[in-house]
């Protein structure tokens, strides 16, 4: 017998772990090749200069937003969980990862690059964890007025964080630093570095007007014109990308000696990771009409941001600006993202000296595009007309994501949310609990009773999850009747007790008794009937009480009530003859 069971965990766990095999992905890269490699190479040229722009945004060099793209490129395309995801360094994530260099930075004021990688190495291993206890699914209870907050936010911090390069200025390390530097840039604007950042801006923001040609992406051709007018006009006094090495990456073995301060910035990378990541794959399925496999996406990201821990890229994530492109160009499979990040490898192994003829401030005009496409308009011309609670929700992550922390905004809005269901579930459950004498007409199939009978009859229905959230509901209502002599609990329509309600009906049944009153329990779904009683609820209901419907509980009442007719007609038949 123990063999068996042995060989049953055996097989699955092996169907378990079957789930993040990258073969789902490798076997179907055969079915769409040239559109895949022409879409791959595509995308790594709007890579490219996000890439770049990213990893000077990082603080660590635009060598390392390449290594993230690279990373994430190859190993997602291997081992994620959407088929037309392309992974690199994202917006939200580098702003992330940013705010923790700034805040471990050496004495001298240099990063801590061993430090800062030894943390995103830390956050892919998190991903793995959480992807193996399957946690993906809860991406599709996230609020919308949640997710549109947090977009609208990091849309504005890109903006700000953005405006001091644009008018010639060093990247503030935050936005608080931002906000202060902005006014005293305008009042000092270097005229050049303004010229070649609007002029990349604009050209993004114009040339998908001007054609819908594929073949030369706006961010491309917004690099071109930008260092073009830099370089024509010999603009030397702006500052220019800092000389990226050519060849293999240098590599930075995890150390985790100084694991208590990088765990919580491992488990914010980790989780922005995640929400990243996964709202790019709803986009991606509902332009595709496809299904996404979250566990096995974060998994492969959590594989990618372990890479780059170990080759000094920044984080990566899910991008949203790859993915729609590469949807667009006809990519259809793991390869079109494998074959972008062989491109920007090649680049990097031979090409990367070049980088360093583009202006910072064409790079702050590409990211400033980035941080406007980030914001979500839809919502923005409803935002005086949202229900009250969707507007708090709203608001406070919007708030909290440019002020705190982008996981606390997020953990905030999500609280808002839930406190707001709940307090709507348990007012739904008010109504549900009446007198039968109060029921003006009985329902079809209800079995007749007398009207003396029914005002001795109380019924508590109940309907939906009896959680901690509507128990106290409930029990509010269920105590401001009183004068019954019998309960019946109808249950049919409750799928799921968890130990909160499971107490408040053992509250109500000793009041019940209390009152000389006798409890029914009628339609108990089999997992409900298991929680009840592993709780010992049951213990102090009479044997037979738990029906399966309620005319049983009324033949069951009307049986009793004749019974003690019966004895009592005995009773003084008896005192009588004395």
């Amino acid at each position: 017998m123990s063999q068996n069971n042995s060989s049953q965990t055996k097989f699955n766990l092996k169907r378990y772990l079957d789930e993040f095999n990258p073969w789902h992905n490798i076997k179907i890269m055969h079915t769409n090749v040239p559109n895949d490699i022409l879409s791959g190479i595509t995308i790594a040229v709007i890579a490219m200069p996000l890439a770049l722009a990213f990893g000077v945004a990082s603080g660590l060099g635009a060598e390392a937003g390449m290594w993230a793209a690279i990373c994430g490129g190859i190993l997602v395309g291997l081992f994620g969980g959407s088929h037309t995801g392309v992974s690199g360094p994202t917006g939200p994530k580098v702003v992330q990862l940013a705010a923790i260099i700034a805040a471990t930075k050496l004495v001298s004021g240099e990063p801590d690059i061993g430090f800062a990688m030894s943390m995103v190495f830390l956050s892919g291993l998190v991903c793995i964890v959480l992807a193996l206890m399957k946690i993906g699914r809860f991406i599709y209870y996230t609020p919308y007025s949640v997710v549109s907050g947090f977009m609208c936010g990091i849309g504005v911090i890109i903006i700000l964080l953005e405006i001091p390069p644009m008018l010639g200025f060093a990247t503030p390390n935050s936005v608080i630093g931002a906000i202060k530097q902005i006014p005293y840039d305008i009042m000092h604007e270097k005229p050049h570095a303004l010229i070649v950042s609007l002029a990349t801006f604009f050209t993004i923001l114009l040339w998908p007007r001007i054609t819908k040609k594929q073949w030369l992406p706006a961010p491309l051709l917004g690099l071109i014109v930008g260092t073009s007018i830099a370089h024509l006009f010999h603009f030397n006094d702006i500052e220019y990308i800092a000389s990226m090495p050519v060849g293999m990456p240098h590599l930075y073995w995890p150390d985790f000696t100084r694991f208590g301060d990088m765990i919580g910035g491992a488990f914010a990378l980790a989780g922005l990771c995640i929400f990243d990541s996964l709202l790019t794959c709803l986009v991606a399925d509902n332009m595709t009409n496809e299904r996404h496999n979250s566990d096995r996406e974060i998994f492969g990201q959590g594989i990618a941001n372990m890479a780059c821990g170990v080759v000094g890229g920044v984080t990566t994530a899910t991008a949203t600006m790859r993915t729609v492109a590469n949807i667009k160009c006809g990519g259809k499979t793991g390869l079109a993202s494998i074959v972008h990040g062989l491109v920007l490898l090649a680049l990097m192994l031979g090409l990367a000296p070049y980088a360093s003829f583009i202006p910072m401030a064409c790079l702050a005009g590409i990211l400033l595009k980035v941080g406007m496409d980030i914001i979500d308009y839809r919502v923005l011309p409803v935002l005086h007309r949202m229900p009250f609670m969707d507007s708090i929700c709203f608001w406070a992550v919007l708030i909290l994501t440019i002020s705190v922390d982008l996981l606390v905004a997020m953990g905030v809005g999500i609280t808002i949310a839930f406190v707001r269901i709940v307090q709507e579930l348990g007012q739904a459950y008010e109504q549900n609990v009446v007198n039968l004498n109060e029921v003006n007409r009985p329902l079809p199939g209800d079995v007749p009773m007398p009207e003396e009978l029914k005002k001795k009859v109380l019924k508590l229905r109940l309907e939906g999850p009896l959680f901690f959230g509507v128990s106290d509901t409930i029990y509010r209502a269920s105590s401001a009747l009183v004068d019954y002599k019998y309960l019946i609990i109808r249950m049919a329509r409750v799928p799921m007790v968890d130990m909160s309600g499971a107490y408040l009906l053992d509250d109500i049944v000793e009041k019940a008794h209390q009152q000389g009153a006798i409890v029914f329990f009628t339609g108990l779904k089999p997992q409900v009937e298991r929680t009840l009683e592993r709780l010992r609820i049951f213990e102090n209901v009479a044997d037979g009480n738990c029906l399966e419907t309620f005319n049983d509980a009324i033949l069951r009442i009307q049986e009793i009530e004749g019974t003690l007719s019966a004895q009592q007609t005995e009773c003084e038949t008896r005192l009588s003859q004395v």
